[in-house]
């Protein structure tokens, strides 16, 4: 009987010591998990909407798990405070401008709190510190965003279905374009005369390059009009020179004016002989007894050719002239 006492003792101190291990093992592995015998610091970050974030879900760090949340409380009239276990080793790489976002661990998994930014010159967090927050776009804020896409997105394809129809059925400027004809031989037209104006922009340009060259050849006249100092010299010459030509023509022209308008004063001599009438017939008549004169004057002398007295002078005379 004692025998058997023993064994059942033996048997249940073996059980105990079995469930005591094991129950051991549970609270360090769940510990661990929950970094509960990890060395911590606690940061406060208030956000207006936590998105259903609860105790004990993860911090993250650069994708790395830093700690847990160890408290969710309202503070304020609206707003909501986190109390965050972080990790000693993660402190140094926590700054105190850092933020802090509300994300999901995947796509529909649980709700975490991220850590990001944080600048190098900025002091590393302590103790009980606050870090700013920043607040994205909830599934609510994402699915009313996207209902107002899909609502604009329909009436963007209600509007090209119906400009859609108005070009098949022909309707206004671009439908009309597409279905008649002569618009396409009318744009054919344009392009031909577009590739002409080409042509010709080409020519003119080949035209201006050899032009340009013709300018660069240092034994051209207008490079040397450019660059020879001597002929820009002889050039200025010249034109000082065409300069005094012009003022001499002016004096000239001046002169003549002048005598343009002594001609036309009929108290001078030139103008009285051009506008007395009776000057002009006295002119005439004295004109017209000279002639007479001199042809009497030639008579005579014919006359005393043919004079005996006279005959052998003019025919020695006419001797000595003959070659």
């Amino acid at each position: 009987m004692s025998e058997i006492n023993t064994r059942k003792k033996l048997a249940l101190g073996i059980f105990i010591f079995a469930g005591l291990t094991i129950l051991v093992i549970g609270v360090l592995t769940i510990g661990g998990q929950h970094k509960a015998f990890t060395k911590s610091i606690q940061l406060q970050v208030v956000f207006n909407d936590v998105q259903g974030l609860q105790t004990g879900n993860n911090v993250w760090l650069s994708g790395m798990k830093v700690g847990t949340v160890k408290k969710v409380a309202f503070y304020g009239n609206s707003q909501v405070e986190i109390v965050l276990n972080i990790e000693r080793q993660a402190q140094p790489h926590i700054r105190k401008d850092a933020k802090a976002r509300i994300s999901t661990d995947g796509l529909v998994g649980n709700k975490i709190v991220v850590i990001s930014g944080g600048s190098d010159t900025a002091a590393t967090v302590a103790d009980n510190d606050h870090l700013e927050s920043e607040q994205l776009p909830g599934l609510a804020e994402m699915t009313s965003t996207l209902q107002a896409s899909n609502g604009n997105l329909l009436a963007i394809t209600s509007n090209l279905k119906a400009i859609s129809e108005k070009l098949k059925t022909g309707q206004g400027t671009l439908g009309e374009l597409l279905n008649d004809p002569s618009f396409a031989d009318q744009i054919h037209g344009s392009l031909s005369h577009l590739q002409a104006a080409s042509a010709t922009s080409e020519k003119m340009i080949a035209n201006l390059q050899d032009f340009s060259s013709r300018l660069r050849d240092p034994n051209g006249l207008a490079n040397q009009l450019i660059t020879d100092t001597t002929v820009f010299s002889h050039l200025r010459h010249a034109v000082t020179q065409l300069d005094e030509a012009a003022a001499s023509a002016s004096d000239f022209s001046t002169s003549l004016r002048t005598a343009g308008q002594g001609l036309n004063d009929a108290h001078s001599p030139v103008g009285l002989m051009l506008h007395d009438q009776e000057t002009a017939d006295n002119l005439q008549r004295t004109i017209k007894n000279l002639r007479v004169s001199s042809q009497e004057l030639s008579d005579d002398l014919l006359a005393l050719q043919h004079n005996f007295l006279l005959r052998g002078f003019f025919k020695k005379q006419q001797k000595e002239d003959t070659p």
